[in-house]
């Protein structure tokens, strides 16, 4: 009924689609976590800010995985350490717990991303089309059905706990199922060898480019939430998360067509404008509608981000694409992690409002870096 490659795109799919789900059971949660103990913004930055400190484990573990092993192997043993350490987030007893939890659920997720990424690659190299934009576009619908789940518990008052077990327990079937379907022997035997040091200038582009977007993203999946409950004074506060998240998938799933049509460079000044205006109207206007529609234009704006990089990051020399994904991957995991304490320190000192400046801030430097990034193609034509 379908060929080889379809099976392993369809296969793939499955982990970025579990891969949206069980971060996004994590993120829409936040504030459910954050009521338990009691947490301050301060508190709450403090813990987010473990898993910056743990994905600094994830970021040789993660590059040696990809370069040792077909992608598939690294894959396979995250996503099951990543379901285990979700599901010990709701259990943990005590914040002591949840912050061991939460050391291997970022280490996990780490491994998650490059494996994921490296092997989205190789699988589009069987396909003529672009077909990458799509992947994010299925994880970004596995984070609509987390949000969606996460509200439909949170409006029957269903505990963290039996959440998080359900998630989990619909994790470990698709790995079981899809695990066989991945693409194999995709460990590349030339460029392998990752050297300590200065990557090249077109790397470092990239990987800023990905730090920034991280930033948006990371913050405002996990301050949304509590953007709407604290400011907006919304009781339930999933509403950001889910628009944002629907806005993020329409984006990705069309994301493959606007690149041919419009091309990158159009579409990364594009995006950073509907972050930064998305972002000044939830601020200035911080009441329901306004924001939703504010979290929307960011959701449009951050969704193409990752996708076109990911595609610009196949064309950098020197390195094979699993150590080039592990470089980028890196700034982006420190972007991702920082971003949501960063804004919780900031939160704490200044207003959660004001503290969303950082966004704009960040919003904006994807329009010089990605003019770096087309200068430096050029040269190579």
């Amino acid at each position: 009924m379908f060929s080889t490659p379809q099976k392993e795109r369809i296969a793939l799919s499955s982990y970025f689609l579990l891969s949206g789900i069980c971060f996004s059971s994590w993120a829409s949660r936040i504030p459910t976590l954050k009521t338990i103990y009691n947490l301050t913004e301060g508190d709450l930055g403090n813990l987010l800010m473990i898993m910056p400190a743990s994905a600094i484990v994830g970021i040789p573990l993660s590059g040696w995985l990809v370069s040792k092993f077909d992608s598939r192997i690294p894959m396979q043993a995250a996503s099951i350490l990543f379901l285990i350490s979700l599901f010990s987030l709701s259990w943990g007893f005590s914040i002591f717990g949840i912050a061991i939890s939460l050391v291997f659920f970022s280490i996990a997720l780490r491994i998650i991303n490059i494996s994921i990424n490296t092997q989205s690659i190789s699988v589009q190299q069987k396909f003529e089309k672009k077909i990458i934009g799509s992947f994010h576009g299925v994880w970004s619908i596995g984070g609509i059905l987390g949000v969606l789940f996460s509200t439909i518990m949170l409006n029957f008052e269903v505990s963290i706990f039996w959440h998080f077990f359900f998630v989990a327990l619909f994790g470990f079937i698709i790995t079981f199922f899809m695990f066989p379907m991945l693409i194999k022997n995709d460990k590349s035997n030339v460029g392998t060898k990752f050297k300590l040091g200065k990557p090249s200038k077109y790397i470092s582009l990239l990987g800023f480019i990905v730090f920034f977007a991280a930033i948006c993203e990371g913050g405002m999946y996990d301050w949304n939430g509590v953007y709407l409950q604290e400011v907006v004074k919304q009781e339930v506060f999933t509403y950001g998360y889910l628009l944002l998240m629907i806005c993020m998938t329409i984006s990705r799933l069309s994301i493959d067509k606007l690149m041919e049509h419009f091309g990158m460079q159009k579409l990364y000044i594009a995006g950073s404008v509907l972050i930064v205006l998305g972002i000044l109207l939830a601020t200035v206007f911080p009441y329901l509608y306004p924001v939703l529609i504010g979290f929307g234009m960011v959701g449009f704006g951050v969704s193409g981000l990752y996708p076109m990089t990911f595609i610009l990051a196949g064309k950098a020399k020197k390195y094979s694409v699993a150590i080039v994904m592990s470089i980028i991957g890196t700034y982006s995991t420190v972007g991702m992690f920082l971003g949501p304490p960063i804004i919780g320190y900031l939160a704490s000192a200044f207003g959660l409002q004001r503290a969303f400046i950082t966004f704009i801030v960040a919003g904006l430097m994807f329009i010089p870096l990605s003019k770096m990034v087309f200068d430096h193609l050029k040269k190579w034509e």
